[in-house]
């Protein structure tokens, strides 16, 4: 996973506009940049690039970014741009229409049809995220996935919520993941995408089986991880929730090397880890932290929680306090989360505790356009100096 980041703040104020002005203009999606506030332009985006895909996280304000019909010519990624408004209101003009967006709202550009999107001076900081994605990476028919974009899509229920929540995981936790998962984190973001738009349409029968498997598995998951507290928590229940099968149920969860049963419990483990390993709730007992993640009998959850580790609960709670022997610290000296010494099913984990944020990351590195505060390159990883430089496709 490669990250990169760009910050008008790190540059003088009269640069500021021009260099994002040159960053558009060169990047994949090439776009015509203006702004009727150039002494006050402000834009800081963040991007994690998922083999062909990107995601990104963005403020800006004061600013129209243009697709015309020359610069499709000059180059087309042939890729969908999923945005969603966090804060703000974002305005769009495009053959069908004009439209505004506001908070919790995404909307889809095409880098194939001529579009503005606009980010008016006098109406404050814009935040938003979302996806750039190549049109080939989505199980829904071209002629169809067409027609959603404009539209206005709710980011705060169904499969919007949840490319929301994939999006804000992936942006605000990328260490969390090592190179290996680009591959799986691309398919699952093809599938949240093309399982989205089919919503959007009404033309959920369009997707292609497979994808449709994989999206409903997804709903399940995000439904059982809002349900772990619920010792009621059964196959049974999760499969008429979901209007299926109990047998199609544990087939969903058998194509991913897993049953419906073991993947609950290792999801309730880890975040009864974590809690043991809070100094903050070190004055709550052991049964209450069990309770709390579903399990509804104390000396069950020993028996499950040393299984699976090889260590008791209440052992793992001491050796987790700062000063003790297996306990870590972030970088800034505040206690961290040491994790199990096996996670569930017999996992090896590692025993190191959440980065403090720096300016070098530890991926894979690929070709990457030099911007106007330079990149070095050093074995291994990617170590920006400021400005850190992103490849700012359109907000």
């Amino acid at each position: 996973m490669i990250e990169s980041e760009f910050n008008t703040d790190e540059l003088p104020a009269a640069d500021r506009f021009e260099a994002w002005r040159r960053i558009m203009a060169t990047s994949p999606t090439p776009m015509d940049a203006t702004s009727d506030r150039l002494a006050d332009f402000r834009v800081h985006q963040r991007d994690l690039h998922l083999e062909d895909a990107r995601v990104w996280k963005m403020g800006f304000r004061a600013l129209t970014a243009r697709r015309t019909a020359r610069l499709i010519r000059v180059s087309d990624p042939e890729a969908y741009n999923i945005c969603l408004v966090r804060s703000g209101t974002m305005e769009r003009d495009w053959d069908r229409g004009r439209a505004a967006y506001g908070p919790d709202e995404i909307h889809v550009n095409d880098s194939s049809t001529p579009y503005d999107i606009q980010a008016p001076g006098d109406k404050g900081l814009v935040v938003s995220a979302g996806v750039d994605i190549p049109k080939h990476l989505l199980t829904l028919p071209r002629s169809r996935a067409d027609r959603v974009t404009g539209l206005r899509i709710s980011g705060r229920e169904g499969f919007g919520a949840l490319l929301t929540g994939f999006v804000h995981q992936l942006t605000e936790n990328p260490g969390t993941y090592s190179p290996g998962d680009d591959p799986r984190l691309a398919l699952i973001l093809g599938d949240l995408v093309s399982a989205l738009f089919a919503h959007t349409l009404e033309a959920e029968d369009a997707l292609v089986p497979e994808s449709r498997g994989r999206s409903l598995l997804l709903r399940i998951r995000a439904f059982v991880l809002e349900h772990l507290h619920d010792p009621r928590l059964t196959p049974a229940a999760i499969a008429a929730a979901h209007h299926i099968s109990t047998s199609y149920l544990h087939r969903l969860f058998q194509e991913g090397d897993t049953t419906v049963a073991a993947w609950i419990r290792e999801q309730r483990l880890e975040r009864a880890c974590r809690d043991l390993a809070d100094p903050a709730l070190a004055a709550v007992p052991i049964h209450s932290i069990a309770a709390r993640w579903g399990f509804d009998h104390a000396a069950a959850f020993s028996r499950t929680f040393r299984a699976a580790y090889g260590i008791p609960p209440r052992d793992y709670r001491l050796q987790a306090r700062p000063g003790r022997r297996g306990g870590h610290a972030t970088e800034d000296g505040r206690p961290g989360t040491v994790p199990p010494p096996h996670g569930p099913e017999g996992t090896q984990r590692s025993g190191t505790a959440p980065a403090a944020r720096l300016h070098v990351v530890d991926h894979p590195v690929r070709e990457q356009r030099e911007g106007p505060g330079g990149v070095q390159r050093a074995r291994g990883r990617t170590v920006r100096r400021s400005p850190r430089v992103s490849r700012g496709e359109a907000p």
